[in-house]
């Protein structure tokens, strides 16, 4: 059975920011309520099929945001980069089950994978135990400003090709094979890289964490 489409609703676009090299946020109005952690389908037409967005914006702002990279032959990135204050941006009704669970949590992310994250900080809601920042580079440490004002030592970066102040190097994956154990009462929220995300279910599966508290997001 084909999976219904979503319905689509007009937005105006209030502000598009190229925030590091090819990463941009995009803000429209807020016309629905929402939970943090929860995605919107995008589209600036109605004959090219919509993608999915977490949001990554509080859920009591005026606007709400949406974080993505370009990909140059991408149908919807190029031209949504390239938008302008005032132009039309259709955007479904908020929906999706990578919520806050209510229990302590840790949180894994590469990329745009953050985006869920900065909802939960911004809506005023869970502080997690940890948040691992995985990026091949400095700069790609999207919102990592944001993240240290709101975690301080409880937010890990992790680089794979450069070094820096307070930045472990290697991968995430890497540092969590290496602890003797992991919090079995934890939520464990993975997003970004589906490789990343796959394997760090795997290493945390093999700590002993039961398959159920972990929740996975991912972003291709």
């Amino acid at each position: 059975m084909a999976r219904k489409r979503k319905e689509l609703f007009p937005h105006v676009v209030t502000s598009v920011n190229e925030i590091t090299p090819g990463y941009f946020t995009l803000e429209f109005e807020r016309k629905f309520n929402f939970i943090p952690g929860q995605v919107v389908a995008v589209s600036l037409n109605l004959q090219d099929d919509p993608r999915l967005y977490s949001i990554a914006s509080g859920n009591q702002k005026e606007n709400m945001r949406i974080l993505f990279d370009v990909y140059p032959e991408g149908l919807l990135t190029p031209p949504l980069s390239a938008a302008n204050p005032g132009d039309i941006v259709l955007v479904s009704e908020p929906f999706g089950k990578f919520t806050p669970s209510a229990t302590e949590e840790w949180w894994i992310a590469t990329g745009t994978g953050i985006a869920p994250f900065i909802s939960v900080l911004e809506s005023g809601q869970s502080i997690p135990q940890k948040f691992l920042h995985g990026s091949r580079t400095l700069d790609g440490f999207l919102f990592q400003d944001f993240f240290k004002e709101k975690l301080a030592d409880n937010y890990l970066r992790f680089c794979t090709q450069e070094t820096g102040d307070d930045v472990i190097e290697g991968r995430l994956t890497h540092w969590l094979n290496d602890q003797d154990q992991l919090p079995k009462d934890m939520k464990y929220f993975l997003c970004g890289n589906p490789d990343m995300v796959v394997d760090v279910r795997d290493i945390v599966l093999s700590k002993g964490v039961d398959f159920d508290h972990i929740m996975a997001e991912i972003y291709f």
